[in-house]
């Protein structure tokens, strides 16, 4: 494929799927610019109770990630048939999983955030968009398998589409009920599971009309859950790993204080939107490499392994320009508290150097899932956290305080936690070994 179809078809992907990585990013931020104007304990309680939803669905990301290159690679193969049927084992299991994850996070809220050691009042609220949230997480992990079958068709299009309206739902819908309606934040919490749930109908829909379609199975079988769910545990230890120094920096960020903490979550959702945003490359380069693979095109691979890395690097560059220029107004958006605004901004900094990096690792990430590499990727993210955990444990017992110790946080997270990735996955993909070619 000559380098300017090869560019084409990356942006064909990747554009699309912009839009639908950056919706929940975007229905966090939109809670967190709410809640923000609700109370600072509304808005740290928020940070608590998001670091629990977040952490279930990032542990369920393997849903989408290992449903895109298995749907790929059968695509590539000329075996559309059981890409969809692998497709559809893999959103009964996120059903199954959601369910079981709303029981837990519902019933156990107040156990489970006091594990944070909250004070009463950041506790409350924290306890309340929990309990309510849970109701959604059936819907989102729904989205997350059902995009990823969608992905895996070459088709980024259709989540853009889904999340788009979401997107513009959530934000209105959450200011009526938080205000007007005076429910606070689970005011913030009810309007977005209510979005969630219409997210994941209308995704579910779009799935099953292309199974029958295709003449696939759309029942659950006891021996293909559980042969999905044994393909996903490489993904999902990889993942443990990545959600276990995200729930440290939460941990640190609220020793650091309340106000310190509030700003750690604006900090987090900002770097989600925008690095994330960031990752829409890295799907582009996982539906890419399974189709090559799965059609035995090693030398596609390659080329498109690497025209992505210099996306990554460049399409970070100019991530880093556009949250410079937006980093000294973000402070007063989030936040009323001049506490806040000040702890925020030098953090936000940081932040902007960190995108080019983030860029370059997100990319080889997605190319690694797409090849189906997962066992090396849990190897690595293992690595990475035993590197970041001694910087983080050094500002939990080294006395560090304040806006200086969440700068520190940052840094911390940007050199060691990133910089590991970065080597660990370059490395990686200079060699051939996880070039697997074929349906396999």
């Amino acid at each position: 494929m000559p380098n300017q179809n090869l560019n084409r078809e990356i942006l064909r992907l990747a554009i699309p799927a912009l839009g639908a990585l950056i919706a929940e990013p975007l229905f966090l931020l939109a809670d967190t610019a709410i809640v923000g104007h609700v109370s600072t304990p509304a808005l740290a309680g928020l940070a608590l109770a998001s670091t629990v939803l977040s952490t279930v669905v990032g542990l369920s990301v393997f849903l989408a990630y290992s449903t895109t290159a298995a749907v790929s690679r059968a695509l590539g193969a000329g075996e559309t048939r059981l890409g969809l049927s692998r497709g559809m084992d893999a959103v009964w299991l996120a059903l199954l999983i959601g369910s079981l994850c709303a029981l837990v996070c519902g019933l156990g809220a107040d156990v489970i955030i006091g594990w944070f050691g909250a004070g009463p009042e950041v506790k409350a609220e924290a306890v309340t968009y929990l309990r309510v949230s849970a109701l959604g997480l059936p819907a989102m992990l729904l989205v997350l398998a059902a995009t990823g079958l969608v992905r895996g068709l070459q088709d980024t299009l259709t989540p853009l589409l889904v999340s788009v309206v979401g997107a513009a739902l959530n934000v209105p819908l959450n200011y009526l009920l938080v205000f007007p309606a005076g429910l606070g934040i689970a005011g913030s919490a009810i309007g977005t599971v209510l979005v969630q749930w219409g997210m994941a109908l209308t995704l579910g829909f779009i799935v099953v009309r292309a199974a029958r379609h295709a003449g696939a199975r759309l029942r659950p079988h006891l021996e293909h859950l559980t042969s999905a769910w044994r393909d996903s545990v490489p993904l999902l230890v990889r993942t443990i790993s990545l959600r276990i120094v995200l729930i440290t920096m939460s941990v640190v960020a609220l020793r650091l204080g309340s106000v310190e903490l509030a700003a750690h979550q604006v900090a987090m959702s900002v770097f989600n939107l925008f690095a994330l945003a960031l990752d829409s490359l890295a799907i582009a380069g996982q539906a890419l490499t399974g189709k090559f693979l799965g059609a035995g095109n090693a030398a596609a691979v390659r080329r498109t392994t690497n025209r992505l890395m210099l996306w990554g690097i460049g399409g970070g560059g100019i991530a880093a320009l556009v949250l410079l220029t937006v980093s000294f107004a973000l402070p007063g958006l989030f936040s009323p508290d001049r506490p806040v605004q000040e702890a925020l901004l030098p953090v936000l900094l940081v932040l902007v150097i960190a995108q080019p990096l983030a860029g370059f690792v997100f990319v080889l990430d997605g190319v690694l899932m797409g090849a189906g590499d997962a066992p090396f990727l849990a190897r690595a993210s293992a690595l990475t956290m035993i590197v970041f955990m001694p910087g983080a444990f050094a500002l939990i017992y080294g006395g560090a305080s304040g806006t200086s110790g969440l700068i520190w946080l940052w840094i911390a997270y940007s050199t060691l936690f990133l910089g590991t990735r970065a080597l660990t996955l370059g490395y990686r993909a200079r060699g051939d070994s996880w070039m697997r070619l074929g349906q396999a």
